[in-house]
């Protein structure tokens, strides 16, 4: 089985051929590609971390589309002063597919 860890939208994540991931918003439309840099590529019993090893290494992923996570409701209030605020955010997110590790 081969698996790569790599670096994608500011977290790692794990993802073999095949695999669906959403990430935080990368620039690109659906149809697009994206390489993905490689942390750790495992190949059967084979490790491999060495930068210069992993430089040789590339992770595709197809675009899928863009959408929004779920609302997100933050509420701050300070009792007896009358200070209440609410504010709400989407984070904007993309989805893609994993096509090829070499």
């Amino acid at each position: 089985m081969v698996y790569a860890i790599v670096r994608a939208g500011g977290r790692q994540e794990k993802v073999s051929v095949g695999d669906f991931v959403t990430l935080n918003r990368v620039p690109g439309g659906a149809g697009s590609t994206i390489q993905l840099p490689a942390l750790l590529l495992v190949d059967g019993d084979k490790v491999t971390s060495a930068a210069a090893d992993l430089a040789k290494v590339t992770v595709t992923a197809e675009i899928l589309n863009d959408l929004r996570g779920p609302k997100i409701v933050i509420q701050k209030f300070k009792n007896k002063t009358g200070y209440k605020k609410r504010q709400g955010h989407r984070q904007e997110l993309t989805k893609i597919k994993i096509t090829g590790i070499k």
